[in-house]
């Protein structure tokens, strides 16, 4: 069946002078990048079936981001070419102290409208995963999202949901991002966030309690990645850890994003009834398989590098 994936489509530059500040580097590795392309470029390497609806600059990296989704296998047909825009960039450099000089360059991502997305068939669609770190700031996008929740619930298609707070993005605007996921949270099927954003979506100060008021404020079931610990499970009441697999982590980029592509790929195999009928045991093995998906990507530097070693016969 196929997924529909939503959201930014971009360009990450990334400064390779470790320490030095965006103003004072000179080297930059380009990567392409997106939350949710991350997660559509997973489910095709995977073997999934899967459409991204995105909006790029119709210039060289735009066309770049299409190519490459393209060469993974996943549908461009709803990724938009937008003339009056620039492709979307995001610059980056890591500090010595660990913190992160970050400029973010809005262009075309956030002008994927409903007009542009109100003509997806979603009969045609099984899932639909809204994965969009952008999607909450103030845009066309923004109102193309809550459209398309909208349509799929009424349409009766699993929804996924992903929020991926960048602090970078959202400043002192924090509550505004947290009072919009929780309109998402509260109508998915599925969720995944890692552990800092379940404390800041919830306002807890641990884990455990931030999983409690997910579980009493939600119906879905949702996992809370923890790294190299493995994720905890929350589905029909009842809490697990499952645990993950060692590697030798490289680059954690995109990790949780294959986690999400795995998860997603493999609920593609069955229809929303028979997913809403599956017990703890069948999700332990989704989130076990998942979380091989993403401690691999960690092994590569760059997602979409690691993407390409995703082999699915490892999973199952």
């Amino acid at each position: 069946m196929k997924i529909l994936c939503i959201g930014e489509a971009l360009i990450d530059m990334i400064c390779t002078d470790t320490g030095r500040s965006l103003s004072e580097g000179e080297h930059f590795l380009k990567k392409p990048g997106g939350a949710p392309t991350n997660v559509a470029a997973a489910i095709a390497a995977l073997g999934g079936n899967v459409l991204l609806a995105a909006k790029v600059g119709d210039d060289p990296f735009g066309r770049q981001l299409v190519d490459v989704m393209k060469d993974f296998g996943v549908s461009t047909i709803w990724m938009s070419l937008d003339k009056s825009s620039f492709t979307t960039f995001a610059f980056v450099s890591l500090m010595q102290d660990g913190g992160r000089d970050f400029v973010f360059n809005r262009g075309a991502d956030g002008q994927l409208s409903t007009d542009d997305v109100q003509h997806i068939n979603l009969d045609e669609v099984s899932i639909v995963h809204f994965g969009s770190a952008t999607a909450f700031l103030p845009g066309p996008l923004q109102e193309a999202y809550v459209s398309l929740l909208h349509r799929a619930r009424e349409g009766g298609q699993f929804i996924s949901f992903d929020p991926n707070y960048r602090n970078l993005l959202f400043g002192d605007k924090k509550e505004s991002f947290v009072e919009q996921s929780w309109t998402f949270l509260k109508q998915c099927h599925f969720f995944k966030v890692s552990d800092e954003e379940a404390m800041l979506l919830t306002h807890q100060s641990s884990v455990v309690d931030a999983a409690t008021v997910l579980a009493e404020g939600t119906s879905a079931t949702f996992a809370i990645t923890l790294g190299k610990e493995g994720t905890l499970l929350v589905h029909a009441g009842k809490t697990t850890t499952v645990p993950s697999i060692a590697v030798q982590a490289v680059d954690t980029t995109g990790a949780g994003d294959a986690f999400v592509g795995a998860v997603l790929h493999q609920l593609s195999n069955f229809s929303l009834p028979m997913i809403q009928a599956m017990d703890t045991d069948d999700w332990k093995k989704i989130i076990a398989n998942a979380n091989k998906a993403g401690a691999r990507t960690c092994e590569y530097m760059g997602a979409m590098e690691a993407f390409k070693h995703l082999n699915r016969t490892i999973f199952y």
